[in-house]
């Protein structure tokens, strides 16, 4: 069997075990358009989370594009400290381990559930909606959950982590305390997906959008998939609850939230949940 945890720091990782429950890491590598992200890839078998990897390599100084990939994980978590369940060989775990600058910082929660997205299109045909501030849906459901966390020194980045999760070939109704909330592409497909071909998708889109691509086009991109404008939500916000409509976002992700009142309040990503009133 391959081992529970390994790293390169040249290349990529393959798994000497022959199955479908592995990654086959040359399908990926065929498909890479790029330059940095995912030329170097952690490949795991289990490992408590990504982001524990990822963060290690980080502050070990390694180069930014380093991409974290685990067929399991035994602790993972989503936003403000929720665990997300990940079977072994069934999804995608993935952080990337980044070093932007301010501005760039800033967008990456708006780059990294677009580039789902998008690579979701290109890669299966789904297409998905974002839900504020960067839940992936289809069909209404949770498809995948985003986890950024970032070092910094004073005004300087020393380094951003990109976790994502994807439910691909995950039987969510085997899971009763999501199945009501989420879904995979299996379920939405009636059929199994290929995760290398999402892999190398997600790895390439998101490179485009983070290296390439101005941060309004980001924004603006981002911003015309959000399903979460126009409707009235209740936020909990630093212990406070608040009601509104979500009326628009800043050009840094924010939410700009109309009170009843007729009063406004900007909210910062990663601070809040967001559910339909009466929920």
């Amino acid at each position: 069997m391959p081992c529970q945890e390994a790293s390169l720091r040249a290349g990529l990782l393959f798994s000497p075990l022959v199955s479908d429950m592995w990654l086959n890491l040359e399908q990926v590598e065929q498909r890479l358009t790029t330059r940095s992200l995912g030329r170097v890839i952690s490949y795991l078998t289990t490992t408590t989370s990504t982001q524990d990897v990822a963060r290690r390599e980080a502050e070990d100084g390694v180069e930014e594009g380093l991409t974290v990939v685990a067929e399991e994980q035994t602790a993972g978590r989503g936003r403000l400290g929720r665990s997300w369940v990940s079977p072994s060989g069934k999804n995608l775990y993935v952080t990337f381990v980044l070093r932007p600058g301010l501005t760039r910082l800033r967008a990456l929660s708006m780059a990294a559930p677009l580039a789902v997205a998008n690579a979701l299109q290109s890669a299966t045909g789904l297409s998905a909606a974002l839900k504020w501030p960067n839940d992936v849906l289809v069909s209404g459901r949770k498809l995948c959950g985003i986890l950024i966390d970032s070092e910094l020194a004073g005004a300087d980045v020393r380094y951003a982590l990109v976790g994502i999760g994807i439910n691909v070939n995950f039987d969510v109704e085997e899971n009763s305390e999501i199945a009501s909330i989420a879904t995979s592409i299996k379920r939405e497909m009636g059929a199994p997906a290929s995760r290398e071909h999402l892999l190398a998708a997600l790895i390439n889109e998101f490179e485009r959008l983070y290296l390439d691509t101005p941060v309004p086009a980001v924004h603006s991109a981002w911003k015309e998939r959000l399903e979460t404008l126009g409707r009235p939500v209740t936020v909990t916000f630093r212990d406070a609850v608040h009601e509104g409509v979500a009326e628009d976002v800043g050009p840094d992700g924010s939410l700009v939230l109309r009170r009843p009142d007729g009063s406004q309040m900007v909210i910062e990503a990663g601070e809040v949940t967001l559910r339909a009133p009466g929920r």
